[in-house]
């Protein structure tokens, strides 16, 4: 199955990581690589969140309030049906 083209250039930062892996790693060091990877953007999700919780000045009770509200559309087979 053959890659959709590009639409856009390779920016600045998709450059350097084609460069790197073009080097001959081993998996220990490709797996090494991608847990950097995962664990900065999970630190930045997490500065975010905390970001976020500071700006709306939350509580905990505000959390446990998102955490259990049901806000979901009830499920109805009619509906589905006429589709």
């Amino acid at each position: 199955m053959a890659s959709p083209p590009l639409k856009a250039p390779l920016n600045n930062m998709q450059l350097d990581i084609l460069r790197l892996f073009s080097r001959d790693l081993d998996e220990h060091d490709l797996l090494a690589i991608k847990r950097l990877i995962v664990n900065y953007l999970a630190e930045k999700v997490t500065k975010m969140a905390d970001d976020l919780w500071e700006t709306n000045q939350w509580t905990d009770e505000d959390m446990d309030d998102l955490l259990f509200r049901n806000e979901r559309t009830p499920y109805s087979p009619r509906a589905n049906a006429l589709k």
